[in-house]
């Protein structure tokens, strides 16, 4: 089930459970199917964690917080968290195959933003955590000595990382790259769809001498699984949450028992908004990036774009010949431009909303059903990119996150308008505005309700900076300072003089 590399193990059928250093196939003998998205065929076997396998890894990492690495110096756990990330990248083939086996998009894609940044995660945050100062203050007390106040951070325990599919290794190490800095341990429970490169960085942890129990990986699904077992055990003390705004809701419910902290980053229906002074060009590029990238699974991504009516017809017509150049294809061809959706299951969900639009009153600009794919590619997860005009923005698919391949361009005629059509929804997590006005784009963007605004950029991001979402679209912000707040607990020292 296991072949050998270099003289490493590299899972390549087989995902285990990665518990206090060791691999195993836990308790409950339970497996699932790791599916293809690209040809629909059977990968290999993922073992299920059930209630057992959680408490062996909440306990392990309970221990580890007592050992080695709880008494280890800031230095030395920054040194380590640099050699996990120089592991990655000196087995990056081994990352990039895995990662594209289990979600099926472009070699290109993945080679340069998932497996680099997945590693990156790991140094920036160490470095950062060095180099972040506490506050201090001096009081002035009646027998006129004074007492100095200051700042101490701590970790926070044993941190919970429930990460998503569509970014696999990119949105786990976000997540677990702060939390080891800031010294605590984690249990990752990855997506089901997606386990391989969660897994493989087990191997990693132990290459580089990372202590037993500090990272661990539970596999499984959510409800009466290993997602639910974990999120309510009491022992962890904190849960980060990157995934679906119902499952958001549920995993807050669990949360509650024991006041356990909880950092969200959930569902998105974006804007994207094109002035007629814009640059052509630049908005066209950064569409076809923002609503199409990765499928259209990215969070991120901008469903719904405003294009001011003057070069609305051009836009349009524009966007539609950049979609129809998109080469739907293997991950290991150059060519490829897009991959296929993760899987059957979702691939169903969209083309749902493909024929709700079109109920609704949609016209299609271009796409909306499935691909001609080649008989090798027949059984995978293939629809194509769409784009639609033309509907109401009370409708189902305006308000309803998709997340596949596919906008809704709709025309405004003032800056006032786009900006209540813009906020007219329940999520806030992003949004993209073109406009060569550098005093619209400051004006615009801070009117917009949501955590991350770009201007005639898209998915640009300086990880020292806040990043979540507003309304239904996440709670808390992680990133720089803001991720060290949630990750670790800041204890006040008062020392009388």
């Amino acid at each position: 089930m296991k072949e050998m590399r270099d003289g490493l193990m590299t899972f390549t059928q087989e995902a285990m459970h990665f518990i206090d250093g060791e691999f195993t196939p836990g308790m409950s003998g339970k497996t699932f199917d790791n599916i293809s998205p690209v040809t629909g065929k059977k990968i290999g076997i993922v073992h299920e964690g059930l209630q057992p396998e959680v408490d062996a890894a909440v306990k392990a990492a309970r221990a580890a917080l007592h050992g080695p690495w709880g008494y280890m110096p800031m230095a030395e756990r920054a040194e380590l968290l640099h050699a996990v990330a120089d592991e990655i990248n000196r087995r990056f083939d081994d990352f990039l195959e895995a990662e594209i086996l289990d979600t099926g998009k472009p070699k290109g894609l993945a080679s340069h933003v998932d497996i680099p940044r997945g590693a990156a995660n790991f140094k920036i945050f160490a470095d950062l955590v060095k180099n972040v100062p506490t506050e201090s203050f001096m009081l002035d007390t009646p027998d006129g000595f004074g007492a100095v106040n200051y700042g101490v951070r701590k970790p926070k325990g044993v941190i919970a990382v429930i990460s998503p599919w569509n970014l696999p290794l990119l949105l786990m190490t976000w997540k677990v790259g702060p939390a080891l800095a800031s010294g605590n341990t984690v249990i990752v429970k990855p997506s089901e769809e997606t386990p391989l490169t969660t897994t493989l960085l087990g191997e990693v942890m132990n290459t580089v001498g990372i202590p037993k129990g500090v990272f661990n990986v539970v596999h499984g699904f959510g409800p009466e699984s290993a997602g639910a077992f974990l999120t309510a055990h009491p022992d962890v003390d904190a849960i980060t949450f990157t995934g679906e705004t119902r499952t958001g809701e549920i995993i807050m419910q669990s949360a509650a028992k024991g006041l356990r902290q909880v950092s969200m980053e959930c569902g998105g229906k974006n804007a994207g908004i094109v002035f007629a002074d814009a640059d052509m060009d630049k908005a066209i590029e950064g569409t076809l990036r923002s609503a199409f990238a990765n499928c259209g699974q990215v969070c991120l991504g901008t469903e719904r774009v405003y294009v001011e009516r003057p070069i609305f017809d051009e836009f349009v017509a524009r966007l539609k010949q950049g979609v129809e150049m998109m080469k739907l294809g293997p991950s290991e061809d150059p060519e490829t431009s897009m991959g296929p959706l993760i899987s059957q299951e979702h691939k169903d969900k969209v083309m749902s909303y493909y024929k709700l639009a079109v109920e609704e009153g949609a016209t299609v600009v271009t796409g909306g059903g499935e691909p001609e794919m080649p008989d090798a590619l027949k059984g995978g997860a293939w629809v194509q990119p769409t784009i639609f005009t033309g509907l109401s923005e009370d409708a189902r698919c305006i308000k309803e996150e998709i997340f596949g391949p596919v906008c809704h361009i709709a025309p405004f005629d003032s800056e006032e308008e786009v900006i209540k059509l813009a906020n007219d929804t329940k999520y806030g997590l992003a949004t993209a505005i073109w406009t060569e006005n550098l005093t619209k784009a400051h004006r615009v963007a801070r009117q917009i309700d949501v955590g991350l605004a770009w201007v005639n950029s898209w998915f640009l991001r300086d990880l020292r900076t806040a990043f979540g979402g507003a309304k239904h679209s996440g709670i808390g912000r992680e990133g720089g300072v803001h991720g060290l707040e949630f990750y670790s607990e800041l204890t006040n020292v008062c020392v009388k003089l």
